[in-house]
């Protein structure tokens, strides 16, 4: 990965959004005439899916659509995403796109992108208090509905100490997950949520010792786990397996990430959420086009922002749950690949889940 000090950033969309008369830059951009577009992912470590899903998904994207681009990425740092915005704003883009890594500086790139006439996306994370024209996701609180639905299913009927791993409480889409969640096991008569704590930036060495302090408190009297995302359910297993525990507790998950789908197999995690990273890349392709052509973006919902008192354009779409018996799903959607999941000691596991 690339870190930036000052790096200069620009990608130019043809005003026909043609490639014609255009050079390209090593970097993925490409100039021509008029007409600017950049993408600014947040880090390499509350996700994988970053740059091992929405990189690749998102270069598809824009090349199918004949659009020029560049995609940059902060590296979980503020400053540094603020740094290519500027730098972006100053090179004359006319859309940009970023996934925050906190509303307050989302906010401030947005408030500055406007004052030059420069359209925003959000993309994945909604900006509280921003000023985005549009505003790219999933539907997030059904990702933790379905998360809830997930870890009662696990459980079944039996009386159950649950345990709440939230993500990072600069996170929008963290509290969105937590709502839909508890939207669920809230209303679970068998269900008694005995801890709850976020991990900031979700960090996941930083989970796991949240985590074990969790399952201390609680005397090692945990039944269920609901981890926000893949990345926080390896954190819990790995507490599990210290204790012992690991397959016995149910946990979930989000992102369906190798590591993710491949604890699945093993039935040390009892579900995910696959959210196709083609299906939103391609949402926000389609958003940057519009606005870059001074058309509206093609919408179907809106989100509240409370912060900044308005409703946002929104395309939000619909995740599913993925347990052992649907893994296939991620296959056949090109989520992740079957050779890489299935490798090593995952073969028989793939064998015997019915996937060949």
């Amino acid at each position: 990965m690339t870190r930036f000090s000052g790096l200069l950033v620009a990608v130019v969309v043809g005003a026909g959004l043609t490639l014609s008369a255009c050079s390209s830059g090593g970097d993925g951009s490409t100039e021509s005439q008029a007409g600017k577009v950049g993408v600014i992912l947040p880090d390499t470590k509350s996700s994988v899916r970053w740059e091992t899903k929405d990189r690749p998904a998102l270069e598809s994207a824009f090349t199918q659509a004949g659009v020029p681009y560049t995609i940059q990425n902060a590296e979980g740092s503020a400053d540094t995403m603020a740094t290519i915005a500027d730098s972006m704003i100053a090179d004359g883009v006319t859309v940009l796109a970023i996934v925050n890594l906190d509303s307050d500086s989302g906010a401030s790139i947005q408030q500055k992108a406007a004052a030059q006439g420069v359209k925003t996306i959000d993309y994945d994370r909604l900006t509280l208090g921003g000023s985005a024209d549009a505003y790219i996701s999933f539907d997030n609180t059904k990702v933790g509905e379905l998360q809830g639905r997930g870890l009662v299913d696990c459980l079944g009927d039996r009386q159950a100490n649950v345990l709440s791993l939230n993500g990072s409480p600069t996170d929008n889409n963290a509290s969105l997950f937590s709502a839909g969640a508890h939207s669920v096991l809230d209303r679970t008569p068998s269900v008694r949520i005995v801890g709850e704590q976020a991990v900031p930036d979700w960090d996941t060495d930083k989970a796991v010792t949240i985590f074990e302090q969790m399952y201390t408190a609680a005397d090692g009297r945990v039944d269920g786990v609901y981890a926000a995302n893949d990345g926080l359910a390896g954190s819990v297993i790995s507490i599990l397996e210290k204790n012992q525990r690991a397959g016995q507790v149910p946990v979930t998950g989000q992102d369906a990430t190798v590591e993710g789908l491949q604890n699945i197999l093993a039935g040390t995690q009892c579900m995910t959420v696959y959210k196709s990273a083609t299906e939103e890349a391609g949402a926000l392709a389609d958003a940057a086009i519009a606005l870059a052509t001074g058309q509206p973006v093609n919408t179907t919902a809106t989100s509240r922002d409370d912060t900044g008192k308005r409703d946002v354009p929104s395309v939000l779409l619909q995740p599913q749950a993925i347990t052992k018996q649907n893994v296939n799903v991620v296959f056949d959607d090109g989520g992740q690949s079957k050779d890489e999941v299935c490798a090593g000691q995952f073969a028989a596991m793939c064998t015997a889940a019915g996937i060949s």
